[in-house]
């Protein structure tokens, strides 16, 4: 499991332990599914694009982890990173237009990110 070499980095200060990345990624996946089930119950109409933002930010997401652990792309794991971001602050302002909660809630989701960006830009230096 490409995981496992996590604990073998040197890490940047303030990173923290290993066990708490699956506890706060449960909760920010229950924050999205949350957010996503409101904006489906919405009485407003919905562009498609909503949906597009959001799963792509998911396709995103999850391609993240192959570049940074299976292929050891540090580097264009910070740009990827980034692209993440861009398209949580555009998930976010479309969510937010139709229901407020839906947006709020996804604001941990970005600021975990950018936390991400500080680890892997430090994982990457000291590496």
């Amino acid at each position: 499991m490409p995981f496992k070499d996590y604990g073998v980095l040197i890490q940047p200060p303030l990173a923290p332990p290993g066990w708490l990345f699956p506890v706060v990624w449960t909760i920010l996946y229950i924050l999205m599914g949350i957010s996503f089930y409101l904006i489906l119950e919405s009485n407003s109409y919905t562009e498609d694009s909503v949906y597009v933002v959001y799963f792509s930010q998911l396709l995103v997401n999850g391609l993240w982890s192959i570049f940074f652990f299976a292929f050891k792309w540090r580097l264009f794991s910070i740009f990827w990173l980034l692209l993440l971001i861009v398209l949580i602050v555009v998930m976010i302002e479309k969510f937010y237009k139709i229901n407020k909660w839906a947006g709020l809630l996804q604001t941990p989701y970005l600021i975990w990110c950018c936390f991400a960006i500080y680890l892997n830009i430090g994982i990457y230096l000291l590496n």
